[in-house]
């Protein structure tokens, strides 16, 4: 499945393209860097959610690279 970069307030953002699941990095108060999945209810394979912290941006990008590459949910 792919995904396309959108346009947030903060941080960026990363939506799959059946719309159902959302990636997104955002660098938090403390200045760690917040990673979260979150799949929809209605998707196939159900609702899913998952958040990490990061202490680089670097970080954070990578695993948001991993966790969309890792997305094998069928459309």
């Amino acid at each position: 499945m792919d995904w396309h970069e959108t346009t947030p307030d903060v941080g960026e953002r990363w939506e799959r393209d059946d719309g159902n699941a959302v990636v997104s990095v955002r660098e938090t108060a403390t200045g760690a860097w917040a990673v979260t999945y979150d799949r929809l209810r209605q998707a196939p394979a159900g609702e899913a959610y998952r958040r990490e912290t990061c202490e680089t941006e670097a970080d954070a990008l990578a695993l948001a690279a991993e966790w969309r590459d890792g997305d094998s949910e069928e459309a």
